[in-house]
C-alpha cells in the first residue's frame, strides 16, 4: 500500500508541475500546441509505426526539456534575481537543451518526409 500511496503523490506532484508551467510559461504552451499539431500530422500521414513513435517520443522529449528548463529558471530566480554570469549560463544552458531537443524533432521530421 505504501507504494501506491507514494505513486499517487508522485502523480499529484507531476501534475502540479505541469499545471504551474502551463500557467506561467508561454513557451511551454507553444510547444504543447506544436506537439498536438505534430501528433495530428503523424497520425494523418501514412507513416510506419516506428516513424510515428519517433515523432511522438521526440515531441514529448521537447516538452520534458522545457519543463526542466522552467525548473532551472525558477530555481535560479528563487536564489537571486540579481545579474550573475553563472545564473545566465545556467538559464542559457537550459534554453539550449530545449533547442537541441527541438532540433532533434525537426531533423526526424525532415528525414521521414524526405526519405
Amino acid at each position: 500500500m505504501e507504494f501506491l500511496r507514494r505513486l499517487k503523490l508522485r502523480c499529484i506532484w507531476s501534475w502540479d508541475g505541469w499545471v504551474a508551467t502551463w500557467r506561467s510559461e508561454h513557451s511551454f504552451r507553444s510547444w504543447v500546441w506544436a506537439n498536438l499539431l505534430s501528433a495530428a500530422l503523424a497520425f494523418a500521414m501514412p507513416l510506419s509505426p516506428t516513424e510515428r513513435a519517433l515523432i511522438l517520443a521526440l515531441g514529448i522529449l521537447v516538452l520534458a526539456a522545457e519543463l526542466l528548463n522552467t525548473a532551472i529558471e525558477d530555481a535560479v530566480d528563487y536564489i537571486s534575481t540579481e545579474d550573475n554570469p553563472l545564473a545566465k549560463r545556467a538559464k542559457d544552458a537550459g534554453s539550449a537543451g530545449v533547442a537541441v531537443a527541438a532540433i532533434a524533432a525537426g531533423v526526424a521530421w525532415l528525414v521521414i518526409l524526405i526519405g
